[in-house]
């Protein structure tokens, strides 16, 4: 397979349909009584049949052999992979960040090579959503992933991956995020040796591009610069080879050995599919008077909750982009929200921690636990003279959610927690002048 080669679809949430062979997707009908090419028939569903028809996610696929031929499954030890806020432990309320994690010299693949950080909600509940790191060390060879549990958002931090999905494949860069589906199998490889980035597992409403409001019908991620693979598929492997499923499932994780490939599938057409998107297409808004907005204004992706306009979880993007605000602080301000923030570094400077939070680190700031720029930040910022400035060559994304995000004994044990991270507001002193007019 060559990464250069692939083709891709454009759009988001869009009806596509496409096939690897001529005639291989039927016309007309979903479900003939014997489908072209003597292939078989199967849906997969994204949400419950009678979801109106504005959110309905679903895709038929057209495959050698169905998913149901599959042996009996069997636990599968990965004990750094937790699930919801049950599988975390108890932190105090204070403001938490991570050195960039050591991907290690063992031979770890995708699957065995996650981390989980921190998570909130109930998988089984379908709600919440998890954060994870991937460290992976090898290709994942015969061996696929399907989690029942939530669709995985991943951000990749160092090094290139090939992802092959039942509906093609996607070659993913650091600088691009990509979606995969709740229940759809999918292979990670590694194309530039060991590799390292982030994962999101959204337990709750799939993610869907925000509303734009008063912004308008154009801004922030556009759906034509979206992504979706054509369809590509393996025959059966050779006798004896064969394909290991690793499934999440409640909170678990079981594998199971089938002798075909899970990735057979010659053509397809729905709207649920994995996607990837380059964040350097993302239209920045911002302040061209004075003030600085709030975060919301990044966001790339939501996953809303029951609560109208707060999120179970958000997908924020902070690209180079330029600030020209007159009389104005301009990195973010001090604050204690309601909403929890995990934040991540995939290259660059953050400007309101310039020093201390590198790419392939961490931060974590739960609801209503006050934070802001450091002390280096801020008397930059208070003393600069303000002149149109671009930040530039910088990517960080914050991950938002209304719910308290719960650190994992890997978090806080795991040798990349940063003590002293608190220390860097230490330096804020009393300045309060009152004859100062």
């Amino acid at each position: 397979m060559n990464p250069s080669s692939l083709r891709y679809q454009t759009g988001f949430g869009n009806e596509f349909a496409c096939e690897a062979l001529a005639g291989a997707l039927p016309q007309g009908r979903n479900n003939p009584q014997r489908a072209p090419l003597d292939l078989y028939t199967e849906l997969i569903s994204g949400t419950a049949f009678t979801t109106p028809r504005a959110e309905n996610r679903r895709t038929w696929v057209y495959r050698c052999q169905p998913s149901a031929v599959v042996g009996g499954y069997h636990p599968y030890a990965q004990p750094y992979w937790t699930t919801g806020a049950a599988g975390g432990v108890a932190v105090p309320p204070d403001p938490l960040r991570w050195s960039p994690f050591a991907i290690p010299d063992e031979l770890l693949d995708f699957v065995d090579g996650l981390r989980t950080l921190a998570a909130n909600g109930n998988a089984d509940a379908q709600t919440g959503m998890a954060i994870h790191v991937y460290l992976a060390t090898r290709s994942m060879v015969h061996k696929a992933l399907v989690n029942a549990d939530g669709e995985m958002l991943l951000v990749p931090q160092q090094g290139r991956l090939v992802l092959s999905t039942e509906l093609g494949i996607l070659e993913l860069a650091p600088g691009e995020v990509a979606v995969i589906p709740r229940g759809m199998a999918f292979s990670v490889a590694l194309l530039d040796g060991p590799s390292r980035g982030y994962v999101c597992e959204n337990y709750g409403a799939h993610f869907r591009l925000p509303e734009l409001g008063p912004i308008g019908s154009n801004g922030l991620a556009n759906a034509r610069d979206f992504r979706v693979p054509t369809a590509a598929f393996d025959e059966a492997p050779a006798a004896g080879t064969g394909h290991d499923l690793v499934k999440k499932f409640g909170g678990r994780l079981w594998v199971a050995r089938q002798a075909h490939s899970p990735f057979n599938v010659v053509a397809w057409h729905g709207n649920l599919v994995p996607y990837k998107y380059d964040t350097a297409n993302f239209m920045a808004i911002g302040s061209i008077s004075h003030d600085h907005p709030d975060p919301s204004i990044f966001t790339m992706l939501t996953s809303p909750s029951d609560t109208p306009g707060t999120a179970n979880c958000d997908f924020v993007i902070f690209p180079p982009r330029w600030m020209v605000a007159e009389d104005t602080f301009r990195p973010p301000w001090f604050h204690r929200n309601l909403m929890s923030e995990f934040m991540g570094l995939v290259y660059g400077q953050y400007d309101a921690k310039p020093e201390g939070f590198k790419p392939g680190g961490a931060s974590l700031h739960n609801g209503m636990v006050p934070h802001g720029p450091d002390a280096e930040a801020y008397q930059k910022a208070s003393t600069a003279k303000l002149e149109p400035h671009k930040l530039d060559n910088t990517l960080a994304f914050m991950l938002e959610s209304r719910y308290r995000l719960v650190p994992t004994a890997y978090a806080m044990q795991g040798g990349a927690i940063d003590p002293s991270y608190a220390r860097c507001w230490q330096g804020l002193r009393d300045h309060f002048n009152k004859n100062v007019s």
